[in-house]
């Protein structure tokens, strides 16, 4: 580690896993409680509205989705400004910026695994049965969609890890500070040293293989044992 370090400027390997574990954690329960809360919606139409404004940013591009954060955070903008004079905060180029970017690209993923995996008619049978939503939410959303959320929520990690363009517009490219793998990966390929291009890119394949084949074998360990 410490020859590699040498070798190449591991920061960015650091930035990019605290925001990506940072994120998991946010978009693990925001996409659960959305997903649960859209599903409890009685009109179908808010129901397909609600969904395409959580799926936008899966389908949108980065940089667009990095264009309305900006008008959301930046320094002009009512919540920039709100944190800038009340909380003495500068959202953008900052670390919390890296957050916010790879949270909104990374959430619809959660939202719509969480959403696929919750069996609503398991929900009906409870509140039929006199149980409460708390008792619901734990004894049988959980416990049945775990494996659609765990899959969810990897696919999410992996996707906050390799966020460029959002990231790119609301936190920049600020070396040691917001400077991300994908950021290290095209700084180093416009500078010309491929070499040091070569060893983000694979790490980020390495550390987005392994969360995938993880998944992979925690769904074939799940199927197995249910089909006993």
């Amino acid at each position: 580690m410490i020859v590699l370090e040498k070798m190449v400027d591991l920061s960015p390997l650091y930035i990019s896993l605290k925001t990506a574990i940072i994120t998991i954690v946010i978009t693990f329960f925001l996409g659960l409680f959305l997903a649960k809360w859209t599903l409890n919606r009685k009109h179908d139409l808010t129901k397909i509205i609600l969904d395409g404004i959580f799926t936008m940013p899966l389908v949108l591009p980065p940089t667009v989705m990095g264009f309305f954060l900006l008008m959301i955070f930046g320094v002009n903008q009512p919540i920039g400004k709100l944190f800038l004079h009340v909380f003495h905060y500068k959202i953008t180029f900052s670390f919390s910026a890296t957050v916010i970017a790879a949270v909104v690209i990374s959430f619809p993923l959660m939202y719509r695994s969480a959403k696929a995996a919750i069996d609503h008619d398991l929900i009906d049978s409870g509140r039929t049965l006199g149980m409460s939503e708390k008792r619901i939410f734990f004894t049988v959303i959980l416990p049945e969609a775990m494996p659609g959320i765990i899959s969810g929520g990897v696919l999410s990690f992996a996707r906050g890890l390799g966020e460029f363009g959002a990231t790119a517009m609301l936190a920049g490219n600020i070396v040691g500070k917001t400077r991300t793998l994908p950021l290290a990966v095209y700084s180093e390929v416009m500078s010309g040293n491929y070499d040091n291009a070569g060893v983000y890119v694979f790490i980020i394949v390495v550390v987005c293989l392994i969360a995938v084949v993880g998944v992979n074998v925690y769904q074939y360990s799940i199927k197995k044992k249910r089909s006993f």
